[in-house]
């Protein structure tokens, strides 16, 4: 059951996806890990990160390697709270390689974040993102 938030509240709540991206365009993990609660948890594809400290760890490696020079889009979808300090935001997005405007289809995702309210700011407490065109393999299946 949702309740209703304030516009101030709302609009908090959309921007951390703005905040994301400005952490994200400057490759700046420590900009991105405190978007997250101290015990926030990250789940992508493949990976898992357990508090703010392993967030950082994990984007620091990743600026470094596979997402060096690559920019991240997201726009919200949804956002519903349960509460004063507890809502759900549900984006789309996902990472642009340098020279892309564009989101192609295997990066695409779609995302859920779990937000909490601590000392008056809104902050990220778990994320999770999945592709949003690829389907999950069908049981059973062999691998292509």
């Amino acid at each position: 059951m949702s309740t209703t938030a304030s516009a101030g509240d709302q609009a908090a709540v959309a921007a951390l996806t703005q905040r994301v991206i400005a952490a994200w365009a400057y490759q700046d993990a420590d900009g991105f890990a405190d978007v997250f609660t101290e015990d926030g948890t990250m789940i992508l594809p493949g990976s898992y990160a357990k508090g703010r400290e392993e967030i950082r760890a994990y984007l620091k490696d990743a600026f470094a390697d596979q997402y060096k020079d690559t920019q991240v889009t997201g726009r919200p979808l949804d956002i519903r709270f349960f509460g004063p300090d507890v809502g759900l935001l549900l984006t789309r997005g996902g990472v642009l390689a340098a020279g892309e405007s564009e989101v192609s289809d295997d990066q695409s995702i779609r995302a859920s974040w779990f937000v909490v309210k601590e000392d008056g700011e809104w902050k990220l407490a778990a994320y999770q993102n999945s592709p949003a065109v690829q389907s999950l393999p069908r049981p059973g299946a062999a691998a292509a």
